[in-house]
């Protein structure tokens, strides 16, 4: 394909709906196809989840952050799109789930409220759930889908959390991961190869014949989970405005923001908008991205992909449509295919927009994305073959860098978001966050633990590697995760302060 696009930047946020985001947008625009006025495909207000018999609306001005994070592993997202209660004494359907269950979007309110219940949180109303932005409230995020393109309807790649939607948008599959992975698991992907989480078909990183660079505002990078993907070649986010000046521009760059506290479910202090950390250090952490490219010498041949890797437990209100499977045979144990899910539903809706000179100003685009799009774009444009059937029949976005020549009045900045000690009057402090359990097990903690196994395992001798598994093996409460993941980031920042990050 012709395009003048040598640069493509993806920056993948976290946990959030397109309704959640941009429902209450109220954008219209220019069709991408069919170049006639249209609107987003949003909320009218009327939409609604049930609970215990009362209506919880979708209502305007969402709190910055949340008492609790909704949860959004599969189970999850079976009961808030089908209503199906897989912990329930006698669910309708058991796994292995060969066939998604009918979607009605009934369960997001009944999911968010057994969040708050298990994690002990007294101060929460059930209605929160439904809350969504305004776009005062969100600034840099709207101001980006009026100046560019916005699709409306770009979905996460399955029902399911983090890790695998976060695989699929460099390997267009998530290798039959279908879940948040255990500590169990992933001590034994380390222990057999050692080389991260394999895929039949590779992954964007181990194609010979692309350049690519993976930048984190943060420490650990989920990236780094995968086979092709090392400590050495992540670089700091901090440095991508100097990069852009200073050395030569990657055809791909994957940019992933700082998750903060992990260790303790907080997400506090990090820019990823996890619900339970503030949304507005995402937005500046979007204006960041953007204004560092738009003000570089690859601008105009530069295209820069913004979307959220799941929509956190979030409600929104279309359907998602089923999906082809990947087609890839599993390269890891069998336990990583949990549910039996065959990967032929995707996921729950997120935001997703465009950004390039080459794109006229405020398109909307109407089309069917998921996260195997960014293969499929980047394929598109470097001339590489596809990985898995998913990017191979993904739409790609380059024919939305449609212009003859790259377009002069894009703006330099972006708004500001609030400061975030500015409160809104209605949100509530960290005070009211929940105390986590002591378990090592829940969440995203064994995932993160991965990364720095990972990481620990690239840093130390062949010959001390028995003993480095052998000890996240015997980590057994939150304390010894912190311990563990505090010495190897001092560890990590040694080494990046010594050679300088290359891929």
């Amino acid at each position: 394909m012709t395009t003048p696009i040598r640069h493509i930047f993806v920056l993948m946020m976290e946990n959030r709906s397109f309704d959640h985001m941009l429902g209450f947008s109220g954008l219209t625009g220019t069709s991408a196809t069919t170049g006639l006025p249209t609107q987003l495909d949003g909320l009218t207000g009327n939409e609604f989840n049930t609970y215990r018999g009362i209506r919880y609306p979708v209502t305007r001005s969402a709190d910055n952050s949340m008492p609790v994070g909704p949860h959004h592993d599969f189970a999850d997202v079976l009961l808030q799109l089908t209503g199906v209660d897989l912990s329930a004494p006698n669910p309708s359907i058991q796994p292995p789930i060969t066939a998604y269950p009918a979607i009605n979007k009934t369960g997001f309110v009944d999911s968010y409220v057994a969040a708050a219940q298990e994690a002990k949180v007294k101060d929460f109303a059930p209605g929160e759930l439904m809350k969504c932005y305004t776009p005062e409230q969100l600034p840099v995020l709207t101001t980006l889908a009026r100046e560019f393109a916005v699709c409306d309807q770009w979905f996460s790649s399955l029902p399911g959390p983090t890790w695998p939607n976060r695989f699929f948008v460099n390997a267009a599959t998530s290798g039959g991961l279908d879940h948040s992975p255990s500590m169990a698991e992933v001590v034994e992907w380390e222990s057999g190869l050692g080389t991260g989480f394999r895929f039949q078909g590779g992954t964007l990183f181990t194609q010979p014949r692309l350049e690519w660079a993976v930048y984190s505002a943060g420490g650990l990078c989920i990236t780094q989970a995968m086979q092709g993907v090392q400590a050495r070649h992540v670089r700091a986010f901090v440095d991508f405005k100097r990069d852009l000046h200073e050395h030569p521009v990657a055809q791909y760059t994957f940019i992933e923001p700082d998750y903060g506290d992990v260790v303790n479910d907080s997400y506090a202090g990090g820019n990823s908008q996890h619900p339970r950390d503030d949304v507005r250090n995402g937005e500046r952490l979007i204006k960041e991205t953007y204004e560092a490219l738009r003000n570089s010498p690859v601008w105009n041949e530069s295209l820069l992909i913004i979307t959220w890797d799941e929509h956190g437990g979030f409600y929104d209100h279309v359907t998602p449509p089923a999906a082809p499977s990947p087609g890839d045979a599993r390269q890891m144990p069998a336990s990583v295919n949990k549910y039996g899910f065959t990967f032929q539903q995707f996921g729950v809706r997120v935001p997703a927009v465009v950004v390039s000179p080459w794109i006229a100003r405020n398109v909307i685009d109407h089309r069917r994305y998921d996260h195997a799009s960014v293969p499929a774009t980047v394929e598109a444009a470097f001339d590489l073959p596809p990985m898995t059937r998913r990017d191979a029949t993904a739409s790609n976005v380059l024919s939305l860098a449609s212009l003859s020549k790259p377009r002069t009045d894009c703006p330099e900045t972006l708004p500001s978001p609030a400061r975030v000690n500015d409160r809104q009057p209605a949100e509530q402090t960290s005070a009211r966050l929940p105390s986590p359990t002591d378990s090592v097990t829940e969440g995203h903690l064994p995932g993160f633990l991965h990364l720095a196994l990972r990481t620990d395992l690239e840093l130390s001798p062949a010959s001390e590697r028995k003993a480095r598994l052998a000890r996240v093996k015997a980590i057994q409460t939150r304390a010894d995760a912190e311990q563990y993941m505090r010495e190897i980031q001092s560890r990590l920042e040694a080494f990046r302060a010594a050679h300088k990050a290359k891929p």
